[in-house]
């Protein structure tokens, strides 16, 4: 494929076209020529142009209205030059105030011509490099939370860039702590909405009356201490993106009304009767198979569908280890300029720890335990004893299996242990709401 710029002649005198088309070939451009402005507005819905050069007299469409169409559907990827007589500079000034980048005189001095051309060439190209560029690096920010070479975290960049063009409703599916709010925020900066906002709602943290209201707002004197209206998730996402983390979570009554939002756009807020419509784009998220038999309350198969127009499933890190070496020296690179710890690196012994290890927590439990040996180490480079909560405890002495009961208690104890007592740390880790760790921790005498 050529990478010749195209530049295309306008011109009724067909002598001139020829000339024209003589001389920018011999300077390295691909050049077509149009008769009049219908066949040039036929060659630019086939071809992409960095240039065209158009007379302004010409029977039929004149050059000015062929100028106007070319500059509002491809402006300004399209430089126009114009062609006048010494008699009609006037129009040609009065072009240059219409978006024409320059107008030359007939007869045309090659000179002129190749040196001008040249410029607003190399202007326009040095011009669409940097749009380029600049979506580049916006998808590059957009994503750069979402780090790692295998090929399954490849597999979802990918589909992210694909989903974000449109506005379809997006289901991400994956462990707790593999980054799906992460996605989510990738899928947003990559779409026509990013200047929009961006919305969360966690379903798992509030209850049946208190997320409807999150999500749908109120009106003044709905609730008690509804002293005023309040407006809900949906209504502040207009224009952008609401994501419904743990979506598994809502309640049969909150499902119905998010089904209807997701089929009309419309609602009315809690306690009132006008009709609210918005424009948002909704994604869920769930660590939960919400078509399982054995759910109770059942999750309706009508909004499962209405949320699963794409599928998004992200890797637990157990399937992609590949990629932990890469995160924990991300991480450890963040932690160390975040905490001010002279820290290097990581022995060889370490990142086989590390590599060895099978991650329940995913990403996020990778993370904390980089942190924690951070803020502990006292060593230059991050050994196996700064990931000593990571290794099996010592075999039980005793002949019969351990109880499940007994192996909950264990792993709630090291995730406690992990995140330092940290329970709503220790609650997203486990993929249980906070109020279940809560009431597990008492169970299991676990508060100090």
């Amino acid at each position: 494929m050529s990478l010749k710029p195209k530049i295309l002649v306008v011109d009724d005198e067909s002598d001139l076209r020829l000339t024209m088309r003589r001389l920018l070939e011999r300077e390295g451009y691909q050049v077509r020529t149009a008769a009049n402005g219908p066949e040039a507005l036929e060659a630019l819905a086939r071809e992409a142009f960095v240039a065209m050069i158009t007379d302004l007299r010409m029977p039929g469409m004149s050059g000015e209205e062929l100028m106007d169409q070319a500059l509002s559907r491809y402006g300004p990827e399209l430089a126009v030059i114009v062609l006048t007589g010494y008699g009609t500079i006037p129009s040609a000034v009065e072009a240059l105030q219409r978006g024409a980048e320059d107008y030359w005189t007939k007869p045309v001095d090659p000179e002129l011509v190749k040196r001008r051309l040249r410029q607003l060439v190399k202007a326009r190209l040095l011009e669409k490099e940097n749009q380029e560029l600049r979506a580049e690096l916006a998808r590059r920010a957009a994503r750069k939370e979402i780090l790692g070479e295998s090929p399954e975290i490849k597999r979802v960049l990918s589909l992210i860039d694909r989903v974000a063009a449109s506005d379809a409703t997006v289901f991400i599916q994956g462990e707790s702590g593999v980054g799906k709010e992460l996605v989510a925020h990738a899928i947003h900066h990559r779409s026509k909405r990013r200047q929009g906002p961006f919305i969360k709602v966690s379903c798992a943290a509030l209850p049946e009356n208190l997320l409807e209201v999150e999500l749908f707002g109120a009106e003044k004197g709905a609730y008690t201490d509804a002293y005023q209206r309040r407006l809900g998730r949906f209504e502040l996402a207009h224009g952008g993106t609401l994501f419904l983390d743990e979506i598994g979570d809502i309640t049969p009554m909150v499902q119905v009304k998010l089904l209807r939002v997701l089929q009309e756009r419309q609602f009315e807020r809690v306690g009132g009767t006008e009709t609210i419509s918005v424009d948002v784009r909704l994604i869920a998220a769930s660590n939960q198979d919400l078509l399982a038999e054995d759910r109770n309350p059942p999750f309706r198969r009508d909004l499962y569908y209405r949320l699963n127009v794409i599928p998004i499933e992200v890797p637990p890190l157990r399937e992609r280890k590949g990629d932990i070496e890469l995160l924990a020296k991300a991480f450890l690179e963040r932690f160390v300029k975040e905490l001010n710890r002279p820290i290097k690196g990581f022995t060889e012994a370490a990142l086989k720890l590390l590599q060895s290890y099978r991650w329940p927590g995913n990403v996020r439990e990778l993370e904390n335990a980089i942190e924690r040996a951070v803020v502990l180490a006292t060593r230059e480079e991050l050994d196996v004893e700064d990931f000593d909560f990571l290794r099996s405890p010592p075999a039980r002495q005793r002949r019969d299996l351990p109880t499940l009961e007994s192996l909950e208690q264990d792993y709630i104890r090291d995730v406690l242990r992990l995140t330092q007592g940290n329970k709503n740390k220790a609650a997203e880790i486990l993929g249980i709401h906070r109020e279940t760790l809560y009431n597990k921790i008492k169970k299991y005498g676990l508060e100090n």
